[in-house]
């Protein structure tokens, strides 16, 4: 083989590697990383407090940054690092030109040891940490632990490191930067001063990414830094990697549908149609348009988060107009917002938001994301169009000032006739009735006794079955035979007849018969015909005493009539009916 080949071929390859391209390109979330206090974005409730304490010389031993990914933590660890051991320091202003502030920026300082708490969290590399403490700094005053992921440490790791953390060396700082804090010791939080760092609000992000599109000399449109800065979730250093790799993808001219397409987000205004869809209550839009965007390939989970902010930020325009303008939005949103926000009331949008919640963690592990959502928002467009209970509770309120409905007289519906010359039918065909050819009804002793303790069987049955209790005061002991008891109800409240026949109810009635009668008896439920001259133990003429005593059966018995029927005249109201129909409920009772 040719040596000397060799060599040209190895030539040619190092000769384009020179001239085609270099292999220091710096990413511009590395680039444009803060290297001053001043230069960092949205964080000055920490930054201030740190330059206090450097000019002061109140500076602790050991400091904890907690937050999201990307909002400045690691930065900041690293700035006052800087401040500490530059040449002119302790200072709020580092040179970035000494020899200190350059190995650090470097990553290559002695005095300054960077730890990834995520590989170094066994206790014995802690001990290692903890048994070099105690040397004195190569160059500088100090020698500075930063530690990144702290939480990642074991609970022995952490155990090892209390000890010097509380009283370590006085050349000694420790900087820890964390996103769950909830996972550090809390013997390990007491021994730090804590700072949260917040997430970075959407209108500094976009002014940081004008700066740096201007000086890589890169048109972004105003929509396209609005799109990037909405998926960086607060993250700064996100929205530097993400106009980056745009930058890759489309070179000097970034529009908003580069952005979109890139990132599998969702445009400003498909999301308002989407939201004004559910708003309208329009279920065939909403599917229409979720179709659409999952045939763009865009991501279902990512599309709820957005629904969720979007509603997040309607609610704030409903309950607070005027700390609107404080919301993370561009101000041509602000128009749109307000509009939607009048097209529904604050409860439905808190409804709305608490379905979408509840989608957002059972889309993780769902296969069928587009059936999930599709379900989910059809149910947050129904909650939209439903009517509230507040909505509903005024109306009962207007309908019971308005007094009973027009047409009605409350007066004949409360009369019971207690003969009638013409029989009439029952109102209720499934129950037995009794015929005018039966024999008459039995006085014996054991009935006249059952009347007399009536009131007594009744609340025997109401502790156990209470909706029972004011049927059986429209009822009566009719016959008694050996195995079964005949019992009449008033024909006015047939229905009641139908209410004591539901299983709860009948079990509660027999065990109160069985410990009066002191024996086991079947009850058959029968609707008396008006024509029976029958007298019901609670219509017996009042005592003195019972007119006035608001527990008698008498007293309970006009309380419950009154009561039958006024929810009868409610019931022919139609707001009522279909209230009743909606929430598939009955009405219990009837107050003034």
């Amino acid at each position: 083989m040719d040596t000397s080949f060799l060599g040209c071929r190895w030539w040619v390859v190092f000769w384009s590697r020179a001239e085609g391209y270099s292999m220091s390109y710096e990413v511009l979330a590395r680039k444009w990383r803060p290297a001053r206090f001043e230069e960092v974005v949205g964080q000055e409730h920490v930054t201030t407090t740190l330059k206090n304490a450097i000019s002061s010389g109140r500076i602790a031993h050991a400091y904890l940054f907690v937050g999201p990914r990307g909002v400045g933590k690691t930065s900041i660890a690293r700035i006052l690092a800087k401040a500490l051991n530059c040449a002119d320091g302790p200072t709020v202003t580092p040179c970035g030109k000494c020899d200190s502030c350059k190995e650090i920026v470097d990553s290559r300082s002695l005095d300054v040891i960077e730890i990834d708490g995520a590989s170094n969290n066994s206790v014995d590399q802690v001990r290692e940490l903890r048994d070099t403490v105690r040397y004195m700094p190569a160059r500088g005053p100090f020698k500075i632990y930063v530690i990144d992921e702290v939480h990642m440490l074991s609970t022995q790791a952490f155990n090892a490191l209390l000890k010097t953390l509380e009283e370590p060396p006085s050349h000694v700082k420790f900087l820890f930067a964390t996103t769950e804090p909830q996972k550090i010791l809390a013997t390990i939080l007491s021994r730090c001063q804590r700072f949260d760092l917040r997430r970075i609000p959407v209108p500094m992000i976009i002014q940081r990414l004008t700066e740096i599109a201007k000086d890589e000399d890169v048109a972004v449109s105003d929509d396209a830094l609005l799109a990037i800065a909405r998926g960086s979730e607060g993250g700064l250093r996100d929205a530097e990697s993400a106009l980056d790799q745009l930058i890759s993808f489309k070179g000097q001219a970034i529009t908003e549908d580069d952005v979109l397409s890139v990132f599998g987000l969702v445009s400003r205004s498909a999301l308002e149609d989407l939201a004004d869809a559910i708003l309208r209550g329009d279920m065939a839009a909403v599917i229409g348009l979720v179709g659409a965007l999952d045939s763009a390939g865009k991501d279902m989970q990512r599309l709820v988060l957005d629904l969720l902010s979007h509603f997040r930020n309607l609610l704030v325009c409903s309950c607070a107009r005027d700390s609107a303008i404080e919301l993370d939005i561009a101000e041509s949103q602000l128009d749109t917002l307000c509009r939607q926000a009048e097209m529904a009331a604050p409860e439905r949008l808190i409804g709305i938001s608490d379905i979408l919640v509840e989608t957002d963690g059972r889309l993780r592990y769902s296969l069928s994301k587009r059936t999930l959502l599709e379900t989910a928002l059809i149910r947050c467009a129904r909650a939209a169009s439903a009517v509230s209970i507040e909505e509903i509770l005024q109306q009962l309120n207007k309908l019971k000032k308005s007094g009973p409905p027009i047409g009605r007289s409350a007066s004949a519906e409360r009369s019971i006739p207690a003969v009638s010359t013409a029989p009439e039918a029952s109102s209720t065909p499934a129950a037995a009735e009794v015929s005018n050819s039966e024999e008459p009804v039995e006085a014996g002793d054991e009935v006249g006794m059952l009347k007399t303790r009536w009131h007594e069987i009744v609340e025997r049955v109401s502790r156990v079955a209470p909706l029972a209790r004011s049927a059986l005061l429209d009822s009566c002991p009719v016959s008694v035979s050996d195995d079964t008891l005949v019992i009449g109800f008033d024909p006015e409240f047939a229905e009641h007849c139908e209410v004591m026949k539901s299983a709860r109810n009948m079990k509660a009635f027999r065990l109160a018969l069985r410990d009066v009668l002191k024996r086991d008896i079947e009850p058959e439920l029968r609707i008396l015909k008006k024509s029976e001259a029958v007298v019901l133990p609670a219509d017996v003429p009042a005592t003195p005493q019972q007119a006035h005593d608001d527990d008698s059966p008498v007293a309970e018995k006009k309380s419950a009539r009154a009561t039958a029927g006024a929810i009868k005249e409610w019931m022919q109201n139609d707001t009522v009916r279909k209230t009743l129909e909606a929430f598939d409920g009955e009405i219990v009772d009837v107050r003034e």
